[in-house]
């Protein structure tokens, strides 16, 4: 894509830079050229050319920023050819000591619920599936030791994780599917069987997999977490300092109150949430189109009003989710023009909108996000 302008005199860098200064960041409120966003400035007499660099490729103000950098430098360009090389690099949290295994994790996030049933597990799959697509790396814990759901999600329950010496000692190779990087205790032990372990078996085995299983490079580790607030969770945030949690839950105030009990139990271990996700929002009919709020409508963000923290979007109830699920190929990836797998992608943006505050601006108040909320 390439603009053109009026005529100028010899153009600089540093005019360059100072005209891309009228950019504002929405969401951390700094000029791009601050904010260290431009590089590679090259300059001739028929071209300039910059990089603009984000904090993460799943931003959803990429086409708004790309364009307000072409008008800012309107002005000054000349009858140059204007490019803009749109990259990113994931913001990264800061001052954080995480183990050996994780250190190229540069961000951690838990998805948890309070209670069951609510869709977690499918919230999670996706949306790292989504972040994927957009070109980050990322990683996906099924920390839900008693109920793994994730091997079949991917299409990995026949599958097992490889072993690779590392220092003398035995690292675990995570199984890869649809661009992520995935462990799992369903990996490791008979589908068929329970697994019959007592709280620190069950933790220890979390830790084994932040230990002793090679992530490589990641911008983004999420943790599919069992619901509720039990010793899972408080093993993993006693472990490793997450960037921040999402919380999923459906519209019906069952859910919503222990929605409000796991959104609690992060603030006492000072882990910011994320926001919050809304799954089964409502039913649209295939055959007559009309829409139904079937578990009731709009709870979740009313619960976000209330903690003062981001609504992230809702989800519809879709018969494709869960045929996609059950397939092991989830429905951003079985049904990508689906409204579902629309809102997985804008879920997952708004998600990493956040993650890029929380490291960039840790002090600032959680945007209000309000997307999909009309009857």
């Amino acid at each position: 894509m390439e603009f053109f302008s009026k005529n100028s005199s010899n153009l600089t860098e540093t005019e360059v830079l100072e005209a891309l200064r009228a950019v504002i960041d929405p969401d951390l409120h700094k000029d791009v050229v601050s904010l260290g966003m431009i590089k590679n400035i090259a300059i001739d007499d028929k071209n300039l050319s910059f990089t603009f660099e984000l904090t993460t490729p799943s931003c959803p103000l990429k086409d708004k920023l790309e364009n307000d950098a072409r008008l800012a430098v309107a002005n000054v360009v000349g009858d140059r050819t204007v490019k803009v090389n749109m990259s990113s690099n994931v913001a990264m949290q800061q001052g954080v000591n995480k183990p050996t295994a994780l250190s190229g994790v540069r961000n951690t996030i838990a998805v948890a619920s309070g209670k069951g049933g609510v869709g977690k597990s499918t919230v999670a799959a996706n949306l790292a599936v989504a972040l994927a697509q957009d070109g980050a790396k990322v990683g996906l814990l099924d920390a839900d030791i008693y109920g793994p759901s994730i091997p079949l999600m991917f299409g990995l329950q026949n599958e097992k994780p490889e072993a690779q010496q590392v220092n003398g000692h035995a690292m675990m190779v995570p199984l890869e599917a649809h661009g992520v990087k995935v462990m799992s205790i369903g990996f490791l032990v008979d589908p068929n069987t329970a697994v019959v372990w007592r709280g620190p078996m069950a933790s220890g085995a979390l830790k084994q997999f932040m230990s002793d299983v090679l992530w490589g490079d990641l911008d983004y580790l999420i943790f599919d977490l069992p619901p509720g607030t039990g010793d899972i969770q408080l093993t993993l945030v006693q472990t490793i300092p997450l960037t921040g949690a999402v919380i999923v839950t459906t519209p019906q105030d069952v859910a919503l109150a222990d929605a409000r009990k796991a959104i609690r139990m992060f603030e006492k271990v000072h882990v910011p949430v994320l926001g919050i996700v809304e799954n089964m929002s409502y039913f649209v009919c295939p055959a007559c189109h009309h829409k139904e709020n079937i578990f009731s409508h709009g709870g979740a963000v009313k619960a976000a009003t209330e903690f003062g923290v981001p609504f992230l979007g809702e989800l519809p109830l879709e018969t494709s989710v869960r045929v996609g699920s059950d397939e092991g190929s989830p429905i951003v990836i079985s049904g990508p023009e689906t409204d579902a797998a629309h809102s997985f992608h804008d879920i997952a943006q708004a998600m990493a909108q956040q993650v890029s505050i929380a490291n960039l601006m840790p002090n600032q108040k959680p945007i209000e996000i309000l997307m999909g909320t009309e009857d």
